[in-house]
């Protein structure tokens, strides 16, 4: 990216940063687009320079998660067998020292439960799990040697997000400690073992 670019990007992360603070510490009703410019120390008519609404706002930074997980999919090396691939990325990016730290798993938590009752919310999730799915099918094929729209790569890629996702998800409304990433990593770890058991077999 340009510097243009990257200025926009840090200004988005920043806000998107600020709204998870404020849906995780007062749910859906009480954060308001204002409190979020505030919070962000931008202008009202900058936040919607960048987003139309104020659940819009978080999905840089959800996105951000699921990039990760992808990143480190793609530094595995070629050699180790995609279920165990799948199951080693997810595991680190839920122990990962730039996306679990005590602060991103509490507004994870916050967010995910406040989407529970804020369909607006719970679309932006599911968009940004959709969005994911689409962008993990080249990974794998690239991994297989299979063509990215192949039945068998749209396939793994959906239920690989989908194993993150609920993963997450159940671990978002259990009463873990919010600041200890090892329960969340152990739960991906488990879905993406009973979703790669097929693969395995």
């Amino acid at each position: 990216m340009n510097l243009t670019e990257r200025r926009k990007a840090a200004t988005q992360l920043e806000i998107a940063r600020a709204a998870a603070s404020l849906f995780a510490k007062d749910g859906s009703d009480g954060t308001t687009a204002e409190a979020i410019a505030d919070r962000a120390g931008v202008s009202l008519r900058t936040f919607y320079r960048y987003f139309r609404t104020k659940q819009e706002a978080v999905a840089p930074l959800l996105s951000f998660g699921a990039r990760r997980w992808q990143e480190l999919l793609a530094a595995v090396p070629k050699d180790v067998a995609l279920p165990d691939a799948l199951e080693r990325a997810a595991v680190q990016s839920m122990a990962d020292e730039e996306t679990a730290t005590a602060e991103s798993l509490g507004w994870t938590r916050g967010l995910l439960r406040a989407a529970a009752g804020d369909p607006a919310l719970g679309a932006v999730w599911a968009r940004v799990n959709h969005d994911s799915e689409q962008r993990l099918a080249p990974l794998l094929a690239e991994r297989t040697g299979a063509a990215p729209d192949s039945l068998d790569v749209r396939l793994a890629a959906a239920a690989a997000t989908a194993a993150i996702r609920v993963a997450v998800e159940t671990w978002a409304l259990s009463d873990t400690p919010t600041a200890e990433a090892t329960p969340v990593a152990e739960l991906a770890a488990r879905a993406m073992r009973t979703m790669t058991a097929g693969l395995r077999a």
